[in-house]
């Protein structure tokens, strides 16, 4: 795996973090958000049921990579590819709260990034884990919310995998990634569940055996991920 590090960056979010792999730089904040009007208050109760379903909250995630990210200049905008990201991002931020523990409250997790080598979406998803938990923490400390929102869910963190050369190959860059045979990105939590996997044979199909290398070899990855979330969240902001 690629060095990585994940720091707290200063900015007026209450979550922030840079984080840092092999190359590749994403900024990761998260802030407190207006509730979407869908989810303002509890679903009235439904006739015979005698009681309305409980209040939750939201989680949301924007990502863009920023014009300088790349050596030919990205068009700021979001484009499909931006749009497909975000919604993996966001899908699974929420797999790692319980949302009926922060009642009313949105946070809306932004990823932007700042050097693109490969595995931005994976990066994003890990620093974004951290900047949350940090939201949540700013959250508590106002009374917003009175329970531990990510007791038994989180850490979450994704990485990627690929086969390139007939190898299983973990955390891939940018020249890995583009000569790739196949490749992953893998979400997975603390006790080792699969939250989300995408799979592609980019040049050749890949059998079952090699499949599972992969997710083996993307779970040990996401260890030493969650490792380095923890030593973070350990220190004092």
């Amino acid at each position: 795996m690629r060095p990585v590090k994940i720091e707290r960056y200063p900015t007026a979010a209450p979550g922030s973090v840079m984080i840092t792999q092999g190359q590749t730089r994403v900024l990761c904040t998260a802030s407190l958000d207006e509730l979407p009007k869908w989810m303002k208050a509890p679903s009235e109760p439904k006739p015979g049921s005698g009681s309305a379903e409980p209040a939750r909250g939201w989680v949301t995630a924007e990502y863009a990579m920023l014009p300088g990210s790349t050596p030919q200049r990205k068009k700021r905008g979001t484009d499909s590819r931006g749009t497909e990201i975000q919604r993996l991002i966001g899908r699974s931020l929420r797999a790692a709260v319980d949302l009926t523990k922060i009642p009313n409250l949105s946070i809306a997790c932004d990823c932007d990034v700042l050097v693109a080598d490969g595995g931005t979406r994976a990066a994003a998803i890990t620093g974004s884990y951290v900047a949350l938990a940090d939201c949540l923490a700013f959250a508590a400390k106002k009374g917003l919310v009175t329970a531990d929102a990510l007791a038994g869910r989180g850490p979450i963190a994704a990485i990627s995998v690929g086969i390139i050369d007939g190898k299983p190959t973990l955390d891939l860059d940018y020249p890995l990634d583009s000569r790739a045979e196949a490749d992953l990105n893998v979400v997975m939590d603390a006790r080792g569940r699969f939250i989300e996997v995408q799979g592609t044979a980019e040049k050749a199909a890949f059998s079952r055996k090699e499949l599972d290398a992969l997710l083996d070899l993307a779970a040990g990855g996401i260890r030493k991920l969650i490792a380095a979330q923890r030593r973070v969240l350990a220190e004092s902001r």
